[in-house]
């Protein structure tokens, strides 16, 4: 927890003041080498398949704040959170054999996963909140990877400055048991604050990774083409495409 808590405190550090550093020459290139550092040491000095702290039901956070896009304005958003999302419909697609368009109806009948875990938020806060729904290598079974799929895509229906929010991880985070397609925030549908009707939970990323108003799962081989080409909205901006906590 200790080096969660730095992680956070660093991230919050580089809001603050720090961006031009990383916007230079020599500060881009030995962010990039920290970046790689850590990654390494996620996957190749710690078990891949490590859970991320879980907490008891008595932890959770009184009130689980949002950030960023809190109520998306779109026409096309309204008018389902108007209907209390009964037509939204999630893509999975991409490389994979057996494209599907699911409802929340789907998505709840699927074999269920609850988990309570602190969410950190780059710019220094925190929350606890109790998470559920399907795992996303039900998903991304059910569909049926094709062999060149190497990431996994998240299409968002909300925006940012005019862009589009989207986000993307390797397969390894995509398999791992606490990554979730989450429908349900500490037992009730999720607010639209918090990014009704459905949302990833990543437990050992930072929050930036979490997808909100999650419309599409697309499998890719590459992520060059892909917005800016750095696998996210905020890495676009010069965040770090691997926010592992």
């Amino acid at each position: 927890m200790r080096r969660r808590n730095f992680l956070v405190a660093a991230g919050a550090a580089l809001l603050a003041g720090c961006n031009k550093f990383a916007e230079s020459g020599p500060g881009a290139k030995l962010l990039s080498a920290a970046e790689r550092w850590h990654l390494g040491a996620h996957r190749f000095l710690r078990d891949r398949e490590a859970l991320a702290p879980e907490f008891a039901p008595g932890e959770i956070s009184p009130f689980f704040r949002g950030n960023g896009t809190t109520d998306p304005q779109s026409p096309a958003y309204r008018a389902h959170a108007a209907q209390g999302f009964a037509e939204w419909r999630l893509a999975v697609g991409g490389l994979v054999e057996t494209p599907m368009a699911l409802s929340l109806d789907n998505i709840r009948r699927l074999p269920q996963r609850t988990q309570i875990t602190r969410h950190d938020c780059v710019e220094g806060w925190s929350a606890i909140g109790q998470w559920t729904g399907p795992q996303l290598s039900l998903l991304l079974e059910a569909a049926g990877l094709r062999p060149e799929a190497k990431y996994i895509l998240f299409l968002c229906a909300d925006e940012l400055n005019g862009d589009r929010y989207y986000e993307s991880i390797d397969l390894i985070d995509a398999f791992h048991p606490q990554t979730i397609v989450a429908h349900s925030l500490n037992g009730e549908p999720l607010p639209i604050r918090n990014g009704a009707p459905l949302r990833m939970r990543i437990e050992r990323q930072l929050g930036y990774k979490h997808a909100k108003y999650l419309t599409a799962i697309m499998a890719v081989a590459s992520l060059d083409d892909i917005g800016g080409g750095e696998g996210g909205y905020w890495e676009d901006r010069g965040y770090q495409w691997y926010a592992g906590i």
